[in-house]
């Protein structure tokens, strides 16, 4: 035992020698190309003593990169990520200077800017040259990986040898999208999962941890290792409602990605930090339990923690007030402590940025449509969801699997972000298609060395459906819709609209009086507080926040006569959800057609485009407490899969109608069957008991079922 103690601190301080005579050739080789460096005194000196000036100021620079650099990571950590992210260069730069100052030659000087490139290189090196080193030794690289993931975090007790369960979201990735993708070549990772052929993985579907290099026999390497199963949203496609399901267990109350409250008099927002953290209270306070992670979890970039004790960049937990247990930054610390990941990342953030101005430059020139804007502050939200946030997340469940956390859940919405703005099918989307595909060859790698084996589920939370935006092609939004039939002041671009005015001449007809015009607008005689108009993807919800209930469709009809036959009747609209005084609820479309909630399985109505399981969605709906007056879904074209989006997105989600309901789930063979052949598996509540079912059949801690997945498995 002691010899092999010795051997490893032996290879240890070979590597790190073979470290510092790489960086020291490195700082050699820029001081001759770079003007403003220099390692030598204005008279010159010998090639000994510049060799030695470089080699005292590379072992300088990677001390301080050792023990300066986390300490000044941890104390930004108060600092936002995009800003960080920028001082990245600075500091690593100053590192340089520093390291030079201290040298005991005194002969390095080197230019503010020039020691900014300097010390990214030097950084990039010596971390490459580490690397390369510590995979040729299985132990070694599984101590590295260790200590890039998990550097500042508290040691995790020793883990059971039982298999542990990551799952990774890829946000807004639609089956559709995925089995297109595999067919493209797009994801060999996933491919090999689904057909076989895999080298790093087990014929049983797991990952197995290696004690020496991985040699399967051709029949593991001929077995797919994963299933893909399909599985439908509820009404509300989008990632508050289905992260909250998968997470918590419910998506009771939860109609749309944001909607109005009227007892509380606010605007709910999926993605805002305080409307999370209710949403997460209110799950809890429903089911009983703490969430999907409450034992031994992680949560990793999500909406919702999941009851995860280890969490990072977790919106919910944003607002509290930090400590070490809720910090949802320390998920940085991971992963920017290592200078060489803070410059490799700052330079991606940088590549983004310019492609995303390319790219959109390039599709205004082309003239292409559908098209949205995609200027003001969109390139750097894209660079940071499609390059920070997927690093930091990738780095966080690399350290929890090197950890053995038993459950572990992470979210990467790089997909989605750039789906909404080029299409879900564009050239764009497809290189993040490529890049998510490597985390995932990356997180399997990391399995290989982990304490314990682990079997990777990916999943996402819905789809997206392409289509042009209600603005786009009808000159108006749904807001101008709604007020032009409430009789309302709209816009001058909406009243020289062809809806535009087709809503103020029914305004006219239903009021069967003479309207007082001014301006071009018609105003009411008795003036009451305007609807709220919100929008979440093609799903519009209109609230009538002067009155304290749901309003019923009588009492719409009577406050605004032409509005909902308005809404109804155009040709953007699906078709309108309203609570009805006679028959509870109905839905509306066009040419008066009225369908009560209950005979919707006799008639599908409206709903007939948008295929099975609708009128159980809407049905769902509709018993919400915090449904609007109006649920306004946009029409749908079943040939091509299209949607009107009401937001400014060309890929876009939150409502009924093509693939943005129809996410998936690829799960290992290991585990049992989600469904029965045949069944559908339906709701992210469903997916939640699926999740559970399979924790308990990993025989890791005792996680407490749901009385009806116990059940189930029973059966």
């Amino acid at each position: 035992m002691r010899g092999v103690r010795w051997r490893r601190i032996a290879s240890q301080i070979g590597r790190s020698a073979a470290v510092w005579a790489v960086s020291t050739v490195t700082m050699l080789v820029l001081a001759a190309l770079l003007p403003d460096f220099r390692l030598q005194s204005a008279d010159g000196d010998s090639a000994t003593r510049v060799t030695v000036t470089a080699a005292f100021g590379a072992g300088a620079f990677g001390v301080l990169s050792a023990v300066v650099w986390p300490l000044l990571v941890r104390l930004l950590l108060l600092v936002p990520a995009f800003v960080l992210g920028l001082l990245v260069f600075f500091l690593n730069g100053s590192l340089l200077l520093l390291a030079l100052r201290v040298n005991p030659s005194g002969h390095g000087e080197v230019a503010p800017e020039t020691a900014v490139i300097v010390a990214a290189v030097m950084s990039a090196v010596a971390s490459a040259t580490g690397a390369a080193l510590a995979v040729r030794d299985d132990e070694a690289y599984r101590r590295r990986l260790h200590r890039l993931a998990t550097r500042g975090r508290r040691a995790h007790p020793p883990c059971p040898t039982t298999p542990g369960l990551v799952c990774v979201q890829l946000d807004g990735v639609g089956h559709d999208v995925l089995t297109a993708a595999v067919r493209r070549g797009l994801m060999p990772t996933v491919a090999r999962w689904l057909s076989g052929d895999d080298g790093r993985g087990t014929a049983d579907g797991g990952v197995r941890p290696l004690t020496g290099p991985a040699r399967p026999g051709p029949r593991a390497a001929r077995r797919p290792s994963h299933r893909l199963t399909p599985w439908r949203t509820d009404w509300s496609s989008q990632t508050g409602a289905s992260q909250l399901g998968i997470l918590h267990g419910s998506t009771f109350d939860v109609p749309a990605f944001r909607w109005y409250e009227k007892d509380r008099g606010e605007v709910m927002v999926s993605n805002r930090p305080t409307s999370a953290a209710e949403l997460q209270r209110r799950a809890i306070l429903r089911t009983g339990d703490d969430g999907l992670l409450a034992v031994d979890g992680a949560s990793r970039g999500n909406l919702f923690s999941g009851g995860a004790e280890e969490q990072a960049l977790v919106l919910s937990i944003a607002t509290r007030r930090r400590g070490r247990e809720n910090r949802s930054r320390a998920g940085y610390f991971a992963y920017f402590s290592d200078p060489a990941n803070a410059v490799r990342t700052a330079l991606s953030f940088v590549a983004e940025v310019a492609r995303e101005i390319g790219q959109s430059t390039r599709a205004r020139l082309r003239r292409q449509r559908p098209r949205v804007g995609r200027g003001g502050l969109y390139p750097l939200v894209r660079a940071f969801a499609t390059v920070v946030e997927r690093d930091v997340v990738v780095a966080a469940v690399m350290g929890d699997m090197l950890a053995g956390r038993t459950a572990v859940y992470a979210d990467l919405v790089a997909y989605d972000e750039v789906a909404h703005h080029s299409g879900p099918h564009s050239r764009d989307a497809e290189q993040v298609l490529r890049r998510l595909d490597r985390s995932l060859a990356l997180l399997q790698r990391v399995a290989e060395h982990a304490p314990r084996p682990y079997r990777i589920v990916v999943l996402s939370d819905h789809g997206q459906s392409p289509g042009e935006t209600f603005r786009a092609r009808y000159g108006l939004t749904l807001g101008d819709l709604v007020r032009a039939g409430s009789g309302l002041p709209v816009p001058r671009r909406a009243e020289r609209t062809r809806s535009g005015a087709e809503a103020r001449v029914a305004v006219r007809a239903a009021l069967r009086r003479p309207v007082e015009e001014k301006g071009g607008h018609l105003h009411r005689t008795v003036p009451r507080r305007e609807p709220i108009v919100l929008a979440s993807g093609n799903l519009g919800l209109v609230s009538f926040p002067d009155v304290p209930h749901r309003m019923t469709k009588e009492e719409i009809d009577a406050r605004h006569p032409a509005l909902l036959t308005t809404l109804a009747n155009h040709p953007g609209i699906g078709f309108l959800l309203v609570r009805s005084a006679e028959h509870d609820g109905v839905v509306l479309g066009a040419g008066g057609a009225e369908i009560p909630l209950d005979r919707l399985d006799d008639d599908f109505g409206p709903l007939a485009p948008f295929g099975p399981g609708a009128a159980d969605a809407v049905r769902r709906t509709h018993a919400f407490p915090h449904t609007a007056d109006i649920m306004v879904n946009s029409a749908h074209d079943p040939a091509d899969g299209e949607v009107l989006a009401f937001e400014e997105q060309i890929g876009s989600h939150g409502g009924l109608g093509g693939a943005q309901s129809r996410p998936f789930l690829l799960s290992p063979l290991e585990l049992s069957a989600p469904v029965a052949d045949g069944a559908e598996l339906t709701g992210a509540e469903r997916i939640h008991h699926v999740l559970r079912r399979w924790l308990s059949e990993l025989d890791g801690p005792q996680v407490p079922l749901p009385a009806d997945v116990a059940g189930e498995r029973a059966a």
